[in-house]
């Protein structure tokens, strides 16, 4: 169990496990939606896919470590109104990818760069249906962020705590219909009553392991 009480103890203990070789395909199975695991998994596409990041913004609060979820506006196209974690797509002036999850963060929950510290980052996953190549970073902060959200990207704030992860109670399945208009039953995290599943899931499924892994050595 992640509480704020041992906080310091987990950010050491967690900028230790991001140096390993990171978990991977995996970890990122156990939450995959299965019509997509070949494609997902094609190493070739996603090095031809448009580059992009995401941020995990861990912080302390109320005895909990959380991190920020969005939830995405209504739009003509396959991501519309998921939720996801902040971040969006490499642009020419970004100096790295790691830069562009720090200016996404800060473009679309008003969270400063500045106020971010990198302390890793998880494997790379292929998004078939938007072909973007999405490289998760993750971040702590020292202090409790004001989160002012950017209408346009955002409708709405979800504030996850890390120990839900790892809830068992928490990880579902529900039939969705994807964008082919194929029915499948679709694995995800049960989130403050949100669904959270693909990619997304795919990513937080990697970070649990990460985590449980950190508490089974304890």
């Amino acid at each position: 169990m992640i509480d704020s009480s041992n906080w310091q103890t987990f950010k050491t203990a967690l900028k230790t496990a991001l140096k390993a070789e990171p978990l991977g395909i995996e970890a990122q199975k156990e939450m995959a939606p299965l019509p997509d695991v070949s494609q997902r998994f094609d190493r070739d596409s996603a090095k031809k896919a448009r580059q992009s990041a995401v941020m995990i913004l861990l912080y302390q609060k109320n005895d909990k470590v959380q991190f920020p979820l969005i939830v995405r506006p209504q739009y003509p196209g396959v991501h519309s109104g998921q939720v996801a974690l902040p971040g969006g797509k490499y642009e020419e002036d970004d100096k790295d990818l790691i830069y562009t999850a720090l200016r996404e963060t800060q473009e679309e929950i008003g969270v400063s760069m500045d106020d971010v510290e990198v302390i890793g980052q998880l494997s790379e996953l292929f998004v078939p249906p938007s072909n973007f190549n999405i490289l998760p970073v993750v971040g702590v902060l020292s202090k409790i962020p004001r989160f002012v959200l950017e209408e346009k990207e955002v409708e709405e704030l979800v504030i996850a705590d890390v120990n839900v992860l790892n809830d068992e109670t928490k990880r579902k399945q529900k039939q969705m219909t994807f964008y082919s208009g194929i029915n499948v039953e679709v694995p995800y995290f049960d989130i403050e009553d949100k669904v959270v599943w693909g990619a997304t899931a795919m990513i937080l499924s990697e970070f649990a392991t990460i985590i449980n892994n950190i508490n089974s050595i304890k």
